[in-house]
This record gives C-alpha cells, sequence and structure tokens, in this order.
C-alpha cells in the first residue's frame, strides 16, 4: 500500500467492522428467530436460500478473529449486538446467554488493545416483533430504547462508542420499497413509516442512554454520490431526487429537524400522523456521525409514479457487486456533510469492496482490494488537509461473510473465510494494511 499511518495525524484511529447476523452463526447461544431467517426461508429471496444460522461461527471463534484484527494494527474493532441474542422475543427479560457472549467479546477487544465500538442494531429484527409490523410500527422506538438500556447496562462501562442504528436507508428503502432485504416488502407507505421510525428510535435511544451515563454517542449513515447518467433535465432531477431520499433524508432530520422537499414530495403523504413533532427526540446531540461510503450511482428519468428514476451502468472500473469504484464520491460526501454537522467529529465507518478472491497455493493476493483502499485513503487524507474534521477510517469488513440477500458469494473481508471448514486466511489486502498500520517490513 501506497498509505502510512504516519500519513495522517496523530491521533487518527483506523479500525474494520463487522455485524452480528453476518458473521456470528445465529443458531448459536438462545437466539431467537429473526425476520432475516423467514426472509431467507422464503423461495428466491436469498442466493441457495443461505442463512446466518452459521456463518463465519464468530460465536465460537471470537477470539481468533480478534486476534485478527488486533495482529493488522487497527484501533477499533466495530461489532453489532443481535437483538434476537439478547431478547429472542424483541422484549422482555435478557437471555443471559446472549448479554455473557458480548460481554466476553468486549472484554476480548480491550485485551487485545482494540476499542470496542458499538452499533446496537444491525438489521436483524427480532420475528415477533416483526409480526408486530416491525419498523412501520410505531411502537418500534421504545423498545429499540429499552434493547439499547439492556445492553448499555452490561457493556456501557467499557464501551468507546455507541450508535443505534446502521444504515438507516438500506432498512427503510432495501426492506420495504425495493423488496429485496428482509422484510421483503414492496410499498411505500411501509417505507416511509420505517424511515421516520429509524429515526424516532434513534433519538430515543441515544436518550435513553445518555441518562444512563453512556458517552461517545453517534448515528451511521450510508452515502452514494448521485449523478445524471445524462446530460438533461431528466436526469438532473433524477439524481436529486435520489440525492435527497439516500444522502439528505437522514442527514437533514438529524440535524436540521425537517426532511428535504425532494422526498416528501413523494413520501409525505405516507408519513405517520404528527410526524413534525418528533423532530426534537430525533435531533438528539451527537459526539460524532459515521459515513458509510462504498461507490456512486447514475440516474436517468424514468416512466411511472415517484420517484420516477433509474439506475445507469457507468464507466469506471467495477467490483464484484458491480459497484463502480468511484473515490471522488468520497471526497463528495466528506465535503457534503459538514455543511450540516459543522465541526463534528467524522468518521469513515464503513468502506471496501467486493472481490472475486481466489485462493490459489494458499494466498489470496486482492491487488484491485489494496488499490481500491489506497485511493480512499487518498481522498481522506486530502479531506483532513482541507479542514474536514475527519478523526478515523474503518474497513468493512474484517472477514468474509453472509451478504444478506446474495448468501455467501460476495467477499469483502480482508480475510478469506472458507465456509466449509470455517478456515480463516489473512489475504494480501490484510498483510498490506498490517505493513501500514504497524510499520513492520514483513
Amino acid at each position: 500500500m501506497r498509505t502510512r499511518r504516519a500519513d495522517f495525524p496523530h491521533g487518527f484511529l483506523f479500525g474494520t467492522a463487522t455485524s452480528a447476523y453476518q458473521i456470528e452463526g445465529h443458531a448459536h447461544g438462545g437466539a431467537g428467530p429473526t425476520h432475516w431467517d423467514s426472509f431467507a426461508a422464503t423461495p428466491g429471496n436469498v442466493a441457495g436460500a443461505e442463512t446466518g444460522a452459521r456463518a463465519c461461527d464468530h460465536y465460537h471463534r471470537y477470539a481468533q478473529d480478534l486476534d485478527l484484527a488486533a495482529g493488522a494494527g487497527f484501533d477499533i474493532y466495530r461489532f453489532s449486538t443481535s437483538w434476537a441474542r439478547i431478547q429472542p422475543e424483541g422484549t422482555g427479560a435478557p437471555n443471559p446467554q446472549g448479554l455473557d457472549f458480548y460481554d466476553r467479546l468486549v472484554d476480548a477487544a480491550l485485551a487485545r488493545g482494540l476499542r470496542p465500538a458499538l452499533t446496537l442494531y444491525h438489521w436483524e429484527l427480532p420475528a415477533p416483533l416483526a409480526d408486530r409490523g416491525g419498523w412501520a410500527n410505531r411502537d418500534i422506538a421504545p423498545r429499540l430504547a429499552e434493547f439499547g438500556q439492556i445492553v448499555a447496562a452490561r457493556l456501557g462501562d467499557r464501551l468507546w462508542s455507541a450508535a443505534p442504528v446502521n444504515e438507516p436507508w438500506c432498512i427503510a428503502w432495501l426492506g420495504h420499497f425495493h423488496g429485496v432485504h428482509a422484510p421483503g416488502l414492496r410499498d411505500i407507505r411501509a417505507t416511509a413509516r420505517a424511515a421516520h421510525h429509524i429515526l424516532l428510535a434513534h433519538g430515543q435511544t441515544v436518550a435513553a442512554w445518555r441518562a444512563a451515563g453512556l458517552g461517545n454517542l453517534g448515528a451511521v449513515l450510508n452515502f452514494e454520490y448521485a449523478l445524471p447518467a445524462e446530460d438533461n433535465p431528466g436526469a438532473v432531477t433524477a439524481a436529486a431526487t435520489y440525492d435527497a431520499c439516500y444522502n439528505r433524508f437522514f442527514l437533514e432530520a438529524l440535524f436540521r429537524g425537517g426532511y428535504p422537499e425532494a422526498a416528501l414530495a413523494g413520501l409525505g403523504p405516507h408519513l405517520p400522523r404528527g410526524w413534525e413533532r418528533d423532530f426534537d427526540t430525533i435531533r438528539a446531540p451527537l459526539d460524532w456521525l459515521g459515513i458509510n461510503y462504498y461507490t456512486c450511482k447514475r440516474l436517468v428519468a424514468a416512466p411511472g409514479p415517484w420517484p420516477g428514476l433509474a439506475e445507469r451502468p457507468g464507466p469506471l472500473p467495477k467490483t464484484d457487486m458491480g459497484w463502480e469504484i468511484c473515490p471522488e464520491g468520497l471526497a463528495h460526501v466528506l465535503n457534503l456533510v459538514p455543511g450540516y454537522t459543522g465541526d463534528l467529529p467524522l468518521y469513515v465507518t464503513e468502506n471496501g469492496m467486493a472481490a472475486p478472491d481466489r485462493k490459489q497455493a494458499g494466498a489470496i493476493d486482492d491487488a484491485d482490494r489494496i488499490a481500491y483502499l489506497d485511493a480512499h485513503l487518498d481522498v481522506a487524507r486530502a479531506a483532513i488537509a482541507a479542514g474536514v474534521p475527519l478523526k478515523g477510517y474503518m474497513v468493512w469488513s474484517l472477514l468474509d461473510n453472509y451478504e444478506w440477500a446474495l448468501g455467501y458469494a460476495k467477499r469483502f473481508g480482508l480475510v478469506h473465510v472458507d465456509f466449509d471448514s470455517l478456515a480463516r486466511t489473512p489475504k494480501a489486502s490484510y498483510h498490506a494494511l498490517a505493513r501500514a498500520l504497524t510499520g513492520r517490513t514483513a
């Protein structure tokens, strides 16, 4: 890698991220059913009908995985808690096995010099709450806050940071509008309500954590650089609409107490009654904002109802997800966000790429991933030099894992996982990052 830790300001933090359902093995530790289990059990929803029942078996192998994270020289280990592992019914008394697992995980991270960065919810909703309407039901907000209080009571004295929800856009839009994530709906009314209730749940959880004495609290939003795919007014409008829904909807709610007009044009009639009165809760003060960035999107106008847009492939090289490799999009986002957040500390909480990583002679030469990370770290360094208050960068992901509706086919990890034997093999990108972060020469 071109990048070295010394290229960044003193105190800049590097980390890696994972999520519970994608790596732990949901069949273990007394976890209850989730809406991802039922979504995957429905024919046609997930490649190979694969689930997170075993995943990477991180539940039993967490010590080995944390050794890998520490061995790469990372400062931060970003992880999530499984709601259904801690509260199998989504409410009520916690499952001791679940809390004990995360207790061991946090202690093991600290013992290796890693700062535990909690994401409370990363997409696996307990099935009993899904039965009650899930994120489309306003009652989900106090339920998440209750879950957050349970986790804070057990882990809060040792967490470095905490955020309530990972990537609200994915939960609302992929799960409720496009139907490609659990719960698999294609319903604009459910989309609008889920988006608003995620934000309400975020605000109630932050307030509960503050009351419990928890600090260093943030939010984690995903961003894509929205570009017109054609030089005409329709494409410009399509890109602006996509930008309003994907990038600005949650950002404006958290930091300005409203929603963009271009998003309200379609979602407004479907928002829950009295939504305007919830922003005092939604705008709970934060200590940092996390930015997840992977790619850009090119948009054109399309016939049909709102939002009246379609995606078009672009000219840049693609990852194994078919996503364009567009580092300049991260530059755009890092310039956009401070206009809302001011001098609030920012972290890139996810950045990485899927590649067709194949083991040859016992090694994985993922030079494409090394180039991707270098290019985006160049952008991060330039943003800092321009005055952006960026304080850290985290790679998605430590391990190859369950990639939701794509099953186990797409590999984002710095560490290769053989999903038959579960053997871990660090890739060339892992070794390159370790040299960059630790100064080792081998």
